[in-house]
């Protein structure tokens, strides 16, 4: 059975030619950077940190030393991006900015937790909860969940999405709904797989800071929350959105069907395309 991701789905919508040559042709070059070096090890300190907290007690969870964890954990990374690639993600000089921007994000968490995260009447259901269902014949859907809590009285799901960014989302990349539309899809499949009644879930983007504004006459703070509209509405969009991917993508069997797929050159998506004005592809903007 082939299976998908939200990746997948998400990079056919941007163009999906650049899927095509990715997933199709195994054309992929895989490397990694700092940016995913630090992404992995923030998500995981801040998962332990919640896990301590919510299975065990805040009086532990404010004993860990989440700045060593941090630097445990990026120096970690490194070396696995590293052996895997065969180079280095990233120099010292930065793998050291992004550790101190990771302290100050870590301890920016732990002075507010209470504005982020309450125990009282609240359970953590699971860190990394795995997403697996069939969607046609020979076609699955893997995916994995950072945070899902649970308020016990209302019985209310939250679906939480950790995000690292430099200085948060503005508002085109709240628009963005090849970005916002991924809990969207989560939270349809959660109430699938887990029989949970779909209105009782709630999504939310928690996006830390690396960098705050200077010279600006309002506080700032590490951590931005975004709640994208997750209406009947903007459910159907991204169910459609998935169904055509299904269409277009592949045959009745679950093969990769390649018929129809055509380059869509736009700014955003031949911006970062590892194939734009290529021998694979001319189209670029």
């Amino acid at each position: 059975m082939s299976r998908i991701s939200y990746s997948q789905l998400s990079m056919f919508n941007d163009c999906p030619k650049r899927w095509k040559l990715n997933y199709v042709d195994k054309l992929r070059v895989s490397e990694s950077n700092i940016y995913l070096v630090f992404g992995t090890a923030m998500h995981e300190v801040i998962q332990t940190y919640l896990d301590i907290m919510y299975n065990n007690s805040v009086k532990n969870a404010e004993k860990l030393d989440l700045n060593k964890m941090l630097f445990d954990n990026l120096c970690s990374e490194f070396t696995k991006a590293k052996e895997q690639y065969g180079k280095e993600p990233c120099t010292k000089e930065e793998l050291q900015e992004f550790l101190q921007d990771g302290v100050d994000i870590l301890n920016f968490i732990k002075t507010r937790r209470a504005d982020y995260f309450q125990k009282r009447d609240y359970e953590l259901v699971g860190c990394e909860v795995p997403i697996e269902l069939k969607l046609k014949k020979n076609i699955g859907f893997i995916g994995y969940l950072d945070l899902v809590i649970l308020h016990k009285p209302t019985n209310t799901l939250k679906i939480i999405d950790i995000k690292t960014s430099t200085r948060g989302w503005n508002k085109w990349q709240k628009m963005d709904k090849n970005k916002t539309q991924q809990l969207l899809l989560y939270k349809q499949f959660y109430a699938e797989q887990y029989k949970h009644p779909i209105d009782k879930i709630e999504v939310e983007y928690f996006i830390v800071k690396r960098k705050l504004w200077e010279n600006t006459d309002f506080p700032q703070k590490r951590v931005q929350k975004f709640v994208p509209a997750s209406g009947k509405p903007s459910m159907n969009k991204v169910i459609k959105g998935l169904d055509l991917f299904l269409e277009v993508a592949f045959d009745d069997e679950g093969k990769h069907n390649t018929d129809k797929i055509f380059a869509l050159p736009s700014k955003k998506a031949c911006k970062w395309c590892e194939f734009r004005k290529t021998e694979y592809c001319s189209e670029g903007v």
